[in-house]
């Protein structure tokens, strides 16, 4: 009886050790923990590569197509080769009857179409003359390999995820800003379809800290502020929905787990 009882007894303690202690439990939800972190962590660096290859792969080597463009003809895109301005589309423009202007001041005439390749954004600020189509062209014309872009033919274009998991598109436009305008009189890239975090992500690469109105990039319409005085912040965030595009600065904040992230258009101060 008695090996019979410590036979059962001992079953019985067994049975009693074969659960998980508060140790092990303790142990297994923080790997659990760590491995949501992870993932978290993973789709941040994700897209933050993502934005650097925008960058990389697309703003900068449109840029240096521009370069290219002039080393080659000695202009600036658009511009006339035999009787330079030095600004895109060359020409300036009568504000009366739109004419071409072939001397006089500059800041009082209207500034000429924007160098596009088919239909340029809606989003950017309306040009007095109608949008050029013809910067595929001039770089092909001209023997300039242009990034690849989206696909063959739309290489002033780029496709990228926003933060939901959404497609945007990154499309490039080249004009010349007279003085009057807000961000400054020279020759600009126009940079349509940035969501605000990969906006002021390029601000902050471009110019060392993401300020929507100081520095070679910045965001369109807003005109330069006093100096030695705080900047201005980008007037969008991540919670603001495509369909807010023509709500007041602040936006609607009403961003949805399968909303489109709203997007704004940055002005791109060129070299030449």
């Amino acid at each position: 009886m008695k090996r019979e009882f410590e036979r059962f007894g001992g079953v019985a303690n067994r049975q009693r050790q074969g659960g998980f202690t508060l140790v092990e439990l303790s142990v297994v939800l923080a790997v659990i923990g760590l491995i949501i972190g992870a993932m978290a962590i993973g789709k941040d660096v994700q897209r933050n590569a993502e934005f650097t290859k925008v960058k990389n792969k697309f703003i900068d080597q449109w840029e240096q197509s521009y370069n290219q463009y002039y080393q080659r003809t000695g202009v600036v895109v658009g511009d006339d080769q035999v009787s330079p301005r030095l600004m895109v589309n060359g020409a300036a423009y009568d504000a009366a009857d739109g004419s071409p202007i072939s001397g006089g001041n500059m800041t009082a005439v209207d500034a000429p179409p924007r160098v596009c390749d088919k239909a340029d954004n809606a989003a950017m600020t309306a040009r007095t003359a109608a949008a050029a189509t013809t910067l595929r062209t001039q770089m092909t014309q001209t023997g300039i390999r242009m990034p690849p872009g989206r696909a063959e033919g739309f290489e002033d274009r780029y496709v990228y995820l926003d933060s939901n998991g959404n497609p945007q598109e990154v499309q490039v436009c080249f004009q010349w800003n007279n003085p009057g305008d807000p961000e400054g009189a020279g020759n600009v890239m126009i940079v349509s379809g940035l969501t605000p975090e990969l906006a002021r992500m390029l601000d902050q690469m471009v110019d060392g800290k993401p300020d929507a109105q100081e520095g070679r990039f910045r965001l369109q319409g807003v005109a330069n502020g006093v100096a030695n005085a705080p900047g201005v912040q980008w007037n969008r965030t991540n919670d603001d929905t495509a369909a807010s595009a023509a709500a007041d600065d602040a936006g609607d904040d009403l961003q949805l787990d399968e909303s489109q992230v709203v997007t704004v258009v940055a002005v791109y101060k060129m070299n030449q």
